[in-house]
């Protein structure tokens, strides 16, 4: 079944972004967002905005999900008078949200009595990525549905690799942020000890990129965002919380103790007061803000 119509619901900094891609490499875009703010500048991407909600649920032939809780999800794929009443055509769902495996089984489960698809699909990458068609995205659901997205799912990825059933984006992606959170704190304090030493972060990192202790964090999040002092990546810190949270939970479901990934939540949790949940996520790494307290 030919997709021409992409739905995206959330056009915050990364459904905006993953909403013009669509746009520009041919899809016609519908857009909704609670804040009708995002009209305009969604209207100027040439991504139509619409102001109802199950207008977009109703005529899109795909639909791209771009919110922060599973909560929101679930609210949204099962909204009365919305998609769980079409039978004009199978619809699949691409959740790009960061959720957790349970919630999406459950809710793939009921879209398929309905008729419909829905495929875990957290993304990595950004609103930079998201604004380039860039993203890597983490896919997981039945192999029918992923080959029915494909063109939509290589319309906004440079990397799209279906990792398995139902479930199976979500754990990546919240290994994926859990190993995240975890750099941030330890590059954070990699660069705190240099600078203390008397050797400039700038230096050390400059060395660690060349070396075994590099990471996305050391030769991306850093250099950019970090040395510059904007940290104005476009992911909370609150976000990050929620995403280490989800992977805790996960790992005790799954009986795992992970003894230094707990530590490592305890140090998110407790740097509430100096990172609030709506500051930028690479804060964490600011290696001038002392954290003696955590």
């Amino acid at each position: 079944m030919e997709i021409q119509t992409v739905g995206v619901v959330g056009l915050g900094n990364m459904g905006l972004g993953m909403a013009a891609t669509l746009a520009r490499k041919g899809f016609r875009v519908l857009g909704y967002d609670l804040s009708e703010t995002r009209g305009a500048p969604a209207e100027a991407a040439g991504v139509t905005f619409v102001p109802v909600l199950n207008d977009v649920l109703l005529r899109a032939d795909a639909l791209v999900f771009s919110l922060p809780y599973a909560r929101d999800v679930e609210a949204v794929a099962t909204a009365e008078g919305g998609l769980l009443t079409r039978g004009d055509r199978k619809v699949v769902v691409i959740d790009t949200s960061t959720s957790d495996p349970g919630t999406t089984r459950r809710l793939a489960a009921r879209l398929a009595e309905a008729g419909h698809a829905l495929l875990d699909a957290p993304v990595s990458g950004g609103p930079s990525g998201a604004a380039e068609g860039t993203l890597t995205m983490m896919v997981g659901g039945a192999e029918e549905d992923y080959a029915l997205a494909r063109p939509v799912l290589a319309a906004m990825s440079s990397r799209a690799p279906h990792v398995g059933p139902s479930g199976a984006g979500n754990i990546v992606k919240l290994v994926n942020n859990l190993l995240v959170a975890a750099h941030l704190v330890t590059t954070g304090e990699a660069l705190r000890l240099s600078e203390a030493a008397g050797l400039s972060a700038e230096e050390a990192v400059a060395v660690v990129n060349t070396a075994t202790g590099r990471s996305a964090i050391s030769e991306v999040m850093v250099p950019r965002w970090v040395l510059s002092g904007t940290f104005d990546s476009g992911f909370a810190a609150g976000l990050m919380r929620k995403d280490v949270r989800l992977a805790l939970e996960l790992a005790a479901e799954s009986g795992v103790d992970l003894p230094l990934s707990s530590h490592v939540a305890q140090i998110w949790q407790g740097s509430r007061e100096t990172i609030p949940d709506s500051a930028d996520f690479t804060r964490m790494a600011d290696y001038r803000a002392g954290k003696e307290s955590l």
